[in-house]
């Protein structure tokens, strides 16, 4: 199940530092840069076999203590970094829990094959009036 804003806010912390990038002065006085931490085994929203599939989906992002790190500093407002950590994360876990669907292997047609085959041999008619004739 997708959570809702509300629902991730009872279980992420926020941490907030001075970002670098575009902001001139604004960046040496402003903390504008979040950054979410979600520990999956707390969050109460998601069942066991979903967080179980996070881990495994998200294994890269995890940290040794379990937690779950979002990043956003590309605005100069510490709000809107916020509401931006908190979309990416949602979209995050969406696209995690996505079940993939098995491919079913298919035949190639039988038309498909005479039509390449025809093909080769006019290629190879074509090629072969090109050259010399043998005189011999």
């Amino acid at each position: 199940m997708i959570p809702n804003k509300e629902e991730i806010l009872k279980v992420v912390t926020f941490k907030t530092s001075r970002s670098g990038g575009k902001g001139g002065q604004n960046v040496n006085k402003v903390s504008s840069k979040v950054e979410l931490i979600l520990n999956i085994d707390e969050a109460e929203f998601l069942t066991g076999e979903e967080k179980n599939r996070l881990k495994l989906k998200l294994e890269k992002r995890i940290d040794s203590e379990g937690l779950l790190h979002i990043v956003s500093q590309e605005d100069r407002s510490q709000l809107l970094n916020k509401e931006k950590t908190i979309v990416k994360l949602i979209d995050l876990i969406r696209k995690s829990l996505q079940v993939e669907k098995k491919r079913k292997p298919t035949k190639i047609p039988k038309s498909v094959i005479e039509d390449r085959l025809k093909n080769k041999n006019v290629n190879a008619f074509k090629k072969e009036s090109r050259k010399k004739p043998n005189l011999d």
